[in-house]
């Protein structure tokens, strides 16, 4: 099988040694995502929602470039600050994977990298027609 990893171009990838993503024949994993864009600010400050959405949407790339779809996620993993509104976080979840329904886990910890962010999102996925 041939590994393809997928990078966002960030310098932390090198320093850490991670990957956006990383495709294994039909199999994607996507790093945990958090609400930052490419200029490195913080999007949806106090808004977990707003932070969910722009992950997903983040997590919807990743996954374009390794020949995937949301609709091939299979699970999802979900940390949430303890600031954070796990409804709104939920709601959003369920607006993009309500269809879907992979098997999901939504976990409170005492804090993420950056004291704005609020959620950080994980995704697997597996391609079912695709080639392995």
């Amino acid at each position: 099988m041939t590994r393809q990893n997928i990078s966002s171009g960030t310098h932390y990838e090198k320093i850490a040694g991670y990957s956006r993503a990383v495709r294994l024949g039909n199999v994607v994993h996507v790093s945990g995502t958090t609400a930052t864009d490419g200029a490195s600010a913080v999007v949806g400050i106090g808004d977990a929602g707003a932070q969910t959405e722009f992950i997903i949407k983040k997590i919807e790339v990743a996954l374009g470039e390794a020949g995937a779809r949301l609709s091939d996620v299979v699970r999802t993993r979900v940390y949430l600050t303890p600031d954070a509104d796990w409804e709104a976080v939920a709601a959003m979840h369920g607006q993009y994977f309500g269809d879907i329904r992979p098997a999901n886990t939504l976990l409170y910890i005492q804090a993420l990298v950056g004291e704005d962010y609020l959620v950080e999102m994980e995704a697997e996925a597996i391609i079912a027609d695709a080639e392995s």
